[in-house]
């Protein structure tokens, strides 16, 4: 199997650093070669692959890019692809290690529970079932072939987030461990003795206005990392 992780990154232009610090967690932790490319709303609409009009429901530019991923991996091999909000606390080679051939996804398979009104400081919560469930997903591309980028920009919200387009026997989803997608301020607290491979700050993070202690000892973890990447950057 591939020993090169191909991973995707969700990066909205009002919180790029977000994006970046992300990165920098994936390639400091990693005991595999990785590549990492940033879903860019611009990029992809100059290249002909994203024309989607801007939905009152969605809350960052990747949305909906996100299920690009295996038309960008030309439905060949395997791609990891991750929220921007988020920071790496394991190596990713353990996920890679993940990846199955019977299923055409893999994800955290989260329970519903309520959500509130708002988001990030201000943005709507959308509510449906499987919520969070694509904001990391291991896709098996070359069984994802429904997802091309005239399906992707014609699809609605709700079939894409809740994999409708997955068909027959491989409809359903692999299960991932819930530690790698640990939903920061929803899921029980951590502490440094006991973190989760990766944390999730999809009610907001530490780079907003207001939520500079979201997650408590990992809002301070992901302030360490943003200093290591700015002392890599040579800036700061």
């Amino acid at each position: 199997m591939n020993s090169l992780i191909e991973v995707f990154i969700g990066c909205d232009q009002q919180q790029r650093e977000a994006a970046l610090v992300l990165s920098h967690s994936l390639r400091s932790r990693s005991s595999l070669p990785i590549s990492i490319t940033f879903l860019e709303q611009p990029q992809l609409e100059r290249a002909g692959l994203y024309w989607r009009e801007w939905d009152p429901l969605q809350s960052t530019d990747f949305s909906f890019s996100r299920f690009l991923v295996p038309a960008l991996l030309d439905y060949r091999g395997w791609g990891i692809y991750l929220d921007g909000d988020m920071l790496c606390l394991d190596d990713p080679a353990r996920l890679w290690a993940l990846r199955h051939n019977t299923y055409s996804l893999m994800c955290v398979q989260h329970p519903g529970r309520v959500w509130g009104r708002l988001k990030m400081g201000g943005l709507p919560q959308s509510h449906y079932s499987r919520k969070n469930w694509s904001s990391l997903m291991l896709f098996n591309a070359s069984r994802c072939t429904r997802l091309t980028p005239d399906f992707v920009n014609r699809a609605s919200g709700l079939d894409l987030h809740r994999f409708t387009w997955l068909d027959g026997a491989e409809a359903e989803p692999g299960a991932l461990p819930r530690s790698w997608n640990h939903l920061v301020d929803l899921d029980a607290p951590v502490s440094l003795q006991q973190l989760p491979s990766l944390a999730h700050w999809t009610l907001g993070g530490p780079w907003l206005p207001g939520f500079a202690t979201a997650g408590g000892c990992l809002a301070d973890l992901w302030r360490l990392e943003r200093q290591a990447l700015e002392r890599q950057l040579g800036v700061g």
